[in-house]
């Protein structure tokens, strides 16, 4: 049995309506998705980063690779504070993993 958009939102006409009006109906571009995808990788190398942080500092260099992967996804959604925050996190630790690398 199909059911129309109509019947799908058959409680709350009302309030379904109102919401509706807010959200748009978009699929996401190749571009998208690919910073998508790029920022829950970068994601994942910075969750997992502090613990291997006591191993020979490799958790710099996964630092430096979650912060450079996770810049696409908030500039292209324009999220200007975690961009500074990220270009933060590679100065920071670019600058650290040089002090470390020039003793």
């Amino acid at each position: 049995m199909v059911h129309s958009e109509k019947v799908k939102y058959k409680r709350y006409p009302k309030l379904n309506r109102f919401l509706s009006k807010l959200v748009a109906d978009k699929t996401l571009t190749p571009l998208e998705r690919l910073c998508n995808r790029l920022g829950y990788m970068g994601t994942g190398f910075l969750m997992m980063s502090p613990y291997l942080l006591a191993y020979n500092n490799v958790g710099v260099y996964t630092y430096l690779i979650g912060g450079t992967l996770s810049i696409p996804q908030v500039w292209l959604a324009r999220q200007w504070n975690l961009v500074a925050l990220h270009i933060n996190l590679l100065v920071g630790y670019g600058f650290y993993l040089y002090v470390y690398l020039t003793d």
